[in-house]
């Protein structure tokens, strides 16, 4: 029914082989996708940190930024200043975001067997879930 290509395409640079650039193995990529969901992990972390002040979300901080140092090849993520402005009703939407972003890691982390990442990212599911949780209406 169709004819066969018999051209290079057009899009094709002359000159050009696929060794010329150069690629990842799937592994760096989850790794980079792996430090990008722990990274983001850590910003939502700070955002709740300057709301609702704990050791706990101290101690998961400290956690994700090595983690996420260790994935990026030592390079520490870079943290911002969360504003003061922010008010309470914003947490639990910030809970429902890193309960999500956990998820997604842990589901990184497994496809790449990292245990660590794995186990962090389960206990950061874990600690947002109660607050991440809709709360059911009561009736009128």
């Amino acid at each position: 029914m169709y004819e066969p290509i018999r051209t290079k395409s057009v899009h094709t640079m002359a000159g050009t082989t696929s060794s010329d650039f150069p690629h990842r193995s799937r592994e760096e990529e989850l790794d980079i996708q792996l430090a990008g969901h722990l990274a983001a992990l850590l910003a939502v972390t700070d955002e709740i940190r300057a709301l609702a002040p704990s050791a706990d979300l101290d101690a998961a901080a400290e956690r994700l930024t090595a983690q996420v140092a260790r994935l990026r090849g030592g390079a520490t993520p870079v943290r911002a200043a969360v504003a003061a402005a922010l008010h309470e009703p914003h947490l639990p939407a910030l809970h429902q975001r890193a309960h999500a972003l956990a998820g997604r890691a842990l589901v990184v982390a497994a496809s790449r067997a990292d245990t660590a990442a794995a186990i962090l990212a389960a206990e950061r599911m874990d600690a947002h879930a109660p607050v991440a949780e809709p709360r059911e209406l009561a009736p009128h």
